[in-house]
Parts: structure tokens; sequence; C-alpha cells
């Protein structure tokens, strides 16, 4: 008996557990549920005039779509949400109609019949006359055409979407029109004819700059600098980014990492790698944990900024999670730079060459090679007190001793190393180490730091002597004096009136 009571009471414990156990388990994630969502959320930032809902949320939301959206998903969509007789739909349906590649469609009867059933039961709202649910739809087709490869499709959307955007001045439209442009722009590059959309793309960045859209002007600034950076234009992609109109705080902060890293490929293009490793450092830090391909192409070039200005990255920058397959080559390359073996970084440079072209780093790569020669320059100096200049040309793999004697005496030039360059016997000395204390060069460094003290000093004194801020303050009581004399004149005014009245 007591054997069965706690046979009970085990399944009575076990009950619970297992339903707990189905509560705790996340529910899948339901497109149709989702997409109501969605609409819902449009329509009420219409209704509100609130941007800011589709700023974040509605893109969040879009992405879970997205990954699970199939081709009758959106039939069933277009029918449920846009008019039966409107353009748009008989357009949209027509383009996802032409895959056969995808999960078997029901027909237009079938999802009209299911839209139906959604709305009879109160669950989904009816077609929707919006602009924005319009241009929703499109924006869902055009994704969905680029993640099936369909290229060409994809620009004819895009195409009849840009137009339609181009119909109506709408703040509510902004964070859509952003994101048409962007997969706009990404449809004709896969194509291979980014250059036919510039003119296109510099129109819709002067009529957003017109209309106050922060979140399309900086989405267009970007697009248009990575136009110019496709096809090397480098100088109008600078001029362009200096005179283009820029807010102080950036609206998407996606968008601020891609500005900073297109500034950054500039800067190290046009040999201002200072600027350019402060920009790359930002952006990589500032780009979140998911955008793991960015993260992986800033720190190429910020690897190779590094390299130029004579920093050698450590070690456990390349074996970071996520990055020690993709950053291999220039794990290679690095070790190359640091030993300063010619021969080793040519190999380098000739093993990865199609990475390094695929990656668009080939013009930093080549402008490696002089720091490779000067590192080994550095080491033979530290090594030899004299060597003659066709073991330099041998060590350094040079083609000859007049190489060798150039590339030193451009050594000597910049300061890269100490030593004498002997063109009669053909050889390099090292200068002798001396004593810095016989030297004049503590007393410029002791001259240097007393100049700065004075100056310091004087400036305290003349701080001191003449206060900023004297002449406001007696501008104030000079302001004050008269503000006291007319109200007393106002009283004295008052009582004679009275006198007279008495």
């Amino acid at each position: 008996m007591v054997q069965e009571q706690a046979a009970a009471a085990g399944a009575n414990d076990a009950a619970p557990s297992a339903k707990d156990a189905e509560q705790q388990q996340p529910k899948p994630f339901s497109v149709k549920e989702g997409m109501q969502g969605i609409i819902t959320l449009l329509e009420k930032a219409v209704k509100t005039k609130e941007t800011r809902l589709l700023m974040g949320r509605l893109m969040r939301q879009t992405a879970m779509v997205r990954k699970h959206m199939t081709a009758s998903d959106l039939v069933a969509f277009i029918n449920t949400y846009l008019p039966m007789d409107s353009k748009s739909a008989g357009f949209l349906k027509g383009y996802v109609m032409q895959d056969g590649d995808t999960a078997p469609m029901e027909d237009d009867a079938t999802a009209a019949g299911d839209a139906g059933d959604g709305a009879d039961a109160g669950s989904a709202p009816g077609p929707s006359q919006l602009p924005e649910v319009e241009l929703y739809m499109y924006l869902l087709l055009l994704v969905n055409l680029l993640d099936r490869k369909q290229f060409a499709q994809a620009r004819e959307v895009a195409d009849t979407a840009v137009g339609l955007l181009q119909q109506h001045n709408r703040r509510t439209l902004d964070a859509i029109g952003a994101r048409i442009y962007f997969y706009y722009s990404w449809a004709y590059e896969c194509t291979g004819a980014l250059a036919d959309v510039r003119s296109t793309l510099m129109a819709a960045h002067c009529t957003a700059g017109l209309r106050h859209d922060a979140v399309g002007q900086e989405t267009l600034l970007n697009l248009l600098l990575r136009n110019y950076l496709a096809y090397n234009l480098y100088d109008q992609a600078e001029k362009f980014r200096s005179k283009a109109q820029k807010a102080d705080t950036w609206r998407v902060p996606g968008q601020y990492c891609r500005y900073l890293y297109y500034l950054g490929t500039i800067r190290a293009i046009q040999l201002e790698y200072t600027e350019a490793k402060e920009v790359l450092q930002q952006a990589s830090r500032k780009a979140p944990t998911c955008a793991h391909g960015f993260r992986v192409a800033c720190n190429k070039w910020l690897i190779l900024v590094r390299l130029l200005l004579g920093e050698v990255p450590e070690r456990v920058e390349f074996s970071a999670p996520g990055m020690r397959t993709p950053l291999a080559p220039y794990f290679e390359l690095t070790c190359a730079v640091r030993s300063g073996d010619l021969a080793q970084f040519r190999v380098v440079s000739e093993k990865f060459a199609a990475a390094f072209r695929a990656d668009r780093t080939t013009n930093l790569i080549t402008r490696l090679q002089y720091n490779v020669i000067r590192t080994g320059l550095r080491r033979i100096n530290l090594a030899y007190s004299r060597i003659s200049l066709k073991d330099v040309a041998e060590k350094l793999a040079l083609p000859s001793a007049v190489d060798a004697e150039y590339i030193c005496a451009k050594a000597i030039r910049d300061g890269g190393i100490d030593a004498v360059l002997d063109h009669a016997g053909g050889f390099l000395a090292t200068r002798e180490l001396t004593d810095l204390y016989s030297t004049n060069e503590p007393q410029a460094a002791f001259h240097e730091r007393i100049a700065f003290c004075l100056n310091l000093h004087n400036e305290a004194v003349k701080a001191m002597r003449f206060e900023p801020d004297a002449h406001k303050r007696a501008l104030a009581a000079a302001n004050g004096g008269k503000e006291q004399m007319s109200v007393e004149e106002i009283a004295r005014a008052i009582e004679e009136e009275e006198e007279d009245d008495m």
C-alpha cells in the first residue's frame, strides 16, 4: 500500500515537470504572425507619425521573417495586405511565380482563402492602401530575389521600387526607402553595373538632404562612397565626402561604422596612415559582434596600415575567434615583414595574390616592400660593422649592388640606419657609437624644456593680468545701473502723481 502511494506521488510529481518542460520549450517562429506584427507596426507608425518605431523594431522583425519566408508565404502576404486590383500586387506576384526551385506554392485562390480565414479570426488586418505597406512588399520581394541569386529580376524589381519611392515624400518611408536603395545598389553591384546607378544615388542623396531625411542621407552617402571606391576613384570619393552634408550625430550606428571604414580606406590610399589607423580601429570597435565579415575586412586594412607605420601586430590579434582562417595570409605577410626577408615577402605576395586582389589591398602590399627592405637593412646594420654592397644585395634578394647602394643611401637619408656609405670602396660601414653626453644633444633637450616652462609661465602671467571676463562684468554693472535708475525714476514719478492728486 505504501509503495502504491509513493508511486502515485511520483507520477503526480512527474506530470507537472513534463508540463513545465513543454512550457519552457521556445515557441517556433510563425512567419504569418511575424508579418501581422510588421503590418500593425507600419500602420501604428503612420498613425502616430513616429518614425523611431521603423528604425530598429521593423528591421529586426524583417530579419526574422526573412530567415523563414518562402515563396508561398510571399504570395499569401501580397494577397492579404495589398488590394487585389492594384498594379503592384500583380507585378509582385508575377516575379514570385517565376521561381520554380522553391517549395511548391499555393495558387491565388488558396492563398486568398487562407487570408480570408485569418481575417475572419480577427488575427490579421485586411488590405491596406498605405504606400508604406506597398513599398514594404517590394522590399520583401527584392530581398527574396537576392537571396535566391536572381540578380536580373532583382534589378527590375529595384528599378520599379525606386520609381515608386520617388513619387512620395513621407517621413514614415525614410527607413524603408533607405533599405530599398541599399538593395537597389546591391542588385546592380552583383550584375557588374554599379556605375549605372551613380547618378540615381546622387540625385536621391540631394533630395534626402532637402527633405531632412537623415537615415536616407547616411545610407546614400555610404552607397556613393562604395560606388566610387569600387572603381578606385579615391580622389572623387574624398571630394564628395568632404562636401557632403553630414549630421553631428548619426542616426544609424551601422551606417556610421561603414562610413568610418570607407574613410579609413581613403586615408590609407592617400598615405595618411596615422588617421587611417585611428578611424579603422574605431570602426572595428563600434561594429556589432554579429557583423563578422565587416570586422574581418576592417582588421585586414588595419593590419596593413600598422605595418606601413612600422608597427607589428600581436599574434593574439590573428588568433581571435573567427579571425584565424581569414587573416592567415596577412599573418604570413606580417611574419615576412617582421623578419625583413624580401624573398619570403615575395613568395607570400605571389602565393596569396588572388586573396589580396579580392580584398583590394594589393596597392598597400606593394608599398610594404620598402618596409621589408628597411627592416632587413636595420638588422644588417646591427650585425655587421662593415659589409660590402654586393653582400647586402644578396641578403636582401636585390637584383644588383647598384640597387643596394641606392636603397642604403635612401635609408641613411631617412634616418632608418646610422651608417656611412663608401661609393669608391663599395661597402656600408656602421658608425661607431659615441658618448651621447659629449655632444650637444643634452643641451638642446634641456633648452627645449626650459623654453616650454618659460612659455607656460608667461601665459599664466598674462591670464592673471588680463581677466577674460572683465569687460563682461563691467558691461553687466553698467546695464544694472541703468535699470536701477529707471526703476527709481518710475517710483519718483508715481509719488509725484500721488502728491498732485492729494
